[in-house]
Formats: structure tokens, C-alpha cells, sequence
């Protein structure tokens, strides 16, 4: 992908005096988050990466140079307890001496409402269908989350059946009523760029111009990207698809391609039979081509709901679990996410 790069003369000056600044110990959540944050600190510093690439970041053991990397740690970002609740825990114990950013609560984030049910219902909420984060919240502590400890992260183990699809998802969710997956807006990461460097230049003033430099040449890239990515999926717009969990909205929304349903709940939980039912019935009541699986899930699941059926098949990766983290991962990603469905569709 190409990049908006400096003159060199001023990139000197910008960087200017690194070697000697005290650039401070950073820990990121997820590899699509480190990501932004690795390409802001570029030629500056490398943060750590807490969730091992092709992990399960909603249940997660943290390794011990994990855990040494939140305890040295002066600034900590992440998405929030909707998608991490055992983090919330880790992070009010472990990483006691760091300033933490929530991502999903900064302010100018558009945050969506949950979907309920196999054919994406939304929560009735007095917000409404959409939402912007305000600067109400605290990006620089962990207040209010302490409840989120390792007990409460079994909540996408529930079982599909019994009550149904519908109250499951509110189990699913109690960490909040919103979409946690917000990183797959390429809007949303262009804030969070923003008030990633606003936290490194407060906690390394030395560096502040390099950071907001980063941060401005990466917001272009995003702007390249998401006009390369409506380029690819531009000849497939009328097509129909499932998804294997529900964790696609945000991209759905950036390049307007809803998909038809998802098979899982949530990438912790095996789908019922009833659920499988629906999508199946989804999928002959809409021509649907194509139905999606996940690196780490098992493809028989996707062979039943596409039983009788004569869909395409591809695998999508919303974590960038076959890439290398760094700056880089972010758009290879996103590129592999559109690629994907183009081909598939």
C-alpha cells in the first residue's frame, strides 16, 4: 500500500532528538488496534501486543511477558470490556501505574448498536440505530469496569438453545449495548489515530510532533484505502452473504454491503439447530452466494448451513491472525476482508 511520506529534511526534524527522549512503554489489546498504534510510533518506538495474533480476544489467558508488558506499561490502549472483560480486570491490577485510553468510549467514535438473532435484529435502545462516544468518559482510567474480572468472561459460553437466539444475545453482551468490533471502520480508526497520539504526546512531549505527523500520514492512508476498497467491492454491491458471527456491521456500514445473517452468535459459541434453520432458510429465500467462515472455526458448520445449497464459500479475518503485527496489519487486513467477499461474491 502506498504511504504519504515526508520530505526527508522534515521528517529529520521531526524525529530529531528520539534517541534521547524517554519514549514511553505502550500495551495494545488486539493485533488491528497495535496496528494503529505501531504506525503513529513508527520510527519512534514499537508497543506490545497483549492478545496473541489468532486468539479468542474475548476469553484469553495472558502469557507472563503479556503480563510483564501491562505491568511496565504507561500507557494502555484498548477497545473496552465489551470485547475484552477479562482485560478490565488485568488492567486495574496489574497495569496500576498506566494512563488507559477505552477506544470504543473516545470521543468522535460512532459505536452501533448490538445485533440480536441469526437475521440481525437490533437492541431497542433510546439511543438509537447509531451512536458517537463523548468525552464524558475517563480515557485515562479503568473506573467503573473493576466488575469485569475473569468470572464474568464466560459470557459468550452460554448454550444456543433453551430460550433462544434472542435472550442469548442479551447474555452474550453484558459488557454493554454496543457492537464492540469498531475497529472495522476505517472512520473509527482515523479518530483513534487522533487521540493515540494525543495520549503518546502527553506522555512523551519530546516526540509530540513525530506522533501527530505519523498520525496525519496514516488518516490519508485510510482515505486511500477505503476508495480502494469501494473500488473492489463496487461490481458485488447486489450480492448476499452470511458471515460466520456477527462481528462485521461496522465494515458492513463503511462500504455499504450488509451481509444477510450470521451463523454463530458470537466466534465463542456453537450455533443451535433452530439458528442453523433460519440461516438456511436465509439463504434460499435471498439467492445468497456466498457464506463465509473463520480462521480458527470449524469449516463443518459452514459445510451444514450450506447443505443443498450451491453458495461460494470464502474465509474471512477480522484480526489479521495470519499477518504479521505492525503497521502494516491494519490495511492488510481491511484489503483481505474486501478482497475476500469480492471473490467470493
Amino acid at each position: 500500500m502506498s504511504r504519504t511520506r515526508l520530505p526527508l529534511s522534515v521528517a529529520a526534524t521531526l524525529m530529531a532528538g528520539t534517541a534521547l527522549a524517554d519514549v514511553p512503554d505502550v500495551a495494545v489489546d488486539i493485533a488491528p488496534v497495535h496496528s494503529l498504534v505501531a504506525r503513529v510510533m513508527e520510527g519512534i518506538g514499537t508497543p506490545d501486543l497483549i492478545v496473541a495474533p489468532g486468539a479468542t480476544p474475548h476469553e484469553y489467558s495472558l502469557r507472563p511477558s503479556e503480563a510483564a508488558a501491562l505491568q511496565e506499561a504507561d500507557l494502555v490502549f484498548w477497545i473496552g470490556p465489551g470485547l475484552t472483560p477479562w482485560l478490565a480486570d488485568a488492567i486495574s491490577t496489574v497495569a496500576t501505574g498506566a494512563a488507559v485510553t477505552e477506544l470504543l468510549e473516545a470521543d468522535g467514535v460512532t459505536r452501533l448498536p448490538i445485533r440480536e438473532g441469526a437475521l440481525f435484529e437490533a437492541h431497542v435502545h433510546d439511543h438509537g440505530e447509531e451512536e458517537h462516544a463523548h468525552d464524558e468518559h475517563d480515557n485515562h482510567g479503568d473506573e467503573g469496569h473493576d466488575d469485569h474480572g475473569h468470572d464474568d468472561h464466560g459470557h459468550d459460553d452460554h448454550d444456543d438453545e433453551g430460550h433462544g437466539d434472542h435472550e442469548d444475545a442479551h447474555a452474550g453482551h453484558d459488557h454493554g449495548a454496543h457492537d464492540p468490533h469498531a475497529w472495522l471502520s476505517p472512520d473509527n480508526a482515523a479518530v483513534w489515530l487522533n487521540a493515540i497520539a494525543a495520549q503518546l504526546s502527553q506522555a512523551d512531549p519530546g516526540n509530540a510532533g513525530a506522533y501527530f505527523a505519523n498520525a496525519t500520514a496514516a488518516r490519508a492512508e485510510l482515505d486511500s484505502l477505503s476508495n480502494d476498497i469501494d473500488a473492489m467491492l463496487d461490481p458485488v454491491r447486489d450480492g448476499r452473504f452470511i458471515v460466520f458471527h456477527d462481528a462485521y456491521q461496522y465494515f458492513e456500514s463503511a462500504f455499504d454491503l450488509p451481509a444477510s445473517g450470521a451463523i454463530s452468535l458470537s466466534d465463542a459459541t456453537d450455533p443451535s439447530p433452530a439458528r442453523i434453520a433460519e440461516i438456511r432458510a436465509r439463504v434460499d429465500e435471498q439467492g445468497v452466494t456466498c457464506v463465509l467462515a473463520e480462521p480458527q472455526f470449524d469449516p463443518g458448520i459452514v459445510t451444514a448451513v450450506m447443505e443443498g445449497s450451491e453458495a461460494s464459500t470464502g474465509v474471512l479475518d477480522p484480526m489479521g491472525s495470519d499477518l504479521a503485527p505492525g503497521p502494516e496489519l491494519y490495511p492488510a487486513m481491511m484489503r483481505g476482508l474486501a478482497s475476500t467477499l469480492a471473490d467470493c461474491l
